[in-house]
């Protein structure tokens, strides 16, 4: 059963999967001088497509995805890596739940875990040698939950179906 009033959307291409990791990689490659409230564009759409197609985007992904950002970044190798699937297998673990909200829920609800990823890869940093960022770095999970119904739409619009007047297909 789908929630009242949900629409219904058409299966979800593999390829446009991967085509959102790409740009997502890309964003977060651009050379903005990194700054630590930058919000992590992959960190949204892991989890997004860890709550929307859990039977597409596992674990491996969120590895791989890790490994390329700490290379790019020259960040400890598997920082970003075990970052990245803590946050996948909180948000399959999530999934069947967070889709019965609105997206302004979704949103609400995806602050604990973005604040939760935030602090691991701090504390791992921390445990690296590096320094405390300060109070600017809780402005990144902040802005990762208010880019998540933005995020849903635009990831979203592709799988929405057109509304059929036909009253033979209920469907």
């Amino acid at each position: 059963m789908m929630p009242k009033g949900q629409q219904l959307l058409l299966p979800v291409s593999p390829l446009f999967i991967v085509a959102s990791f790409v740009v997502g990689l890309a964003i977060n490659l651009l050379p903005l001088g990194r700054v630590v409230w930058t919000p992590d564009w992959l960190m949204v759409l892991l989890a997004f497509w860890g709550i929307h197609q859990p039977q597409r985007v596992g674990m491996s992904v969120a590895f791989i995805l890790g490994l390329c950002m700490d290379v790019s970044q020259s960040a400890l190798l598997g920082q970003h890596a075990l970052v990245y699937c803590l946050l996948m297998y909180a948000a399959q673990m999530s999934s069947r739940r967070m889709l019965w909200f609105n997206v302004w829920l979704q949103a609400l609800q995806m602050v604990p875990l973005f604040v939760g990823a935030h602090a691991i890869e701090l504390l791992l940093r921390l445990i690296s040698g590096g320094t405390l960022p300060g109070l600017e770095g809780l402005i990144a999970p902040a802005l990762e939950a208010v880019l998540w119904p933005i995020a849903t739409w635009i990831l979203l619009a592709p799988q929405r179906r057109p509304p059929d007047p036909d009253e033979n297909r209920p469907l």
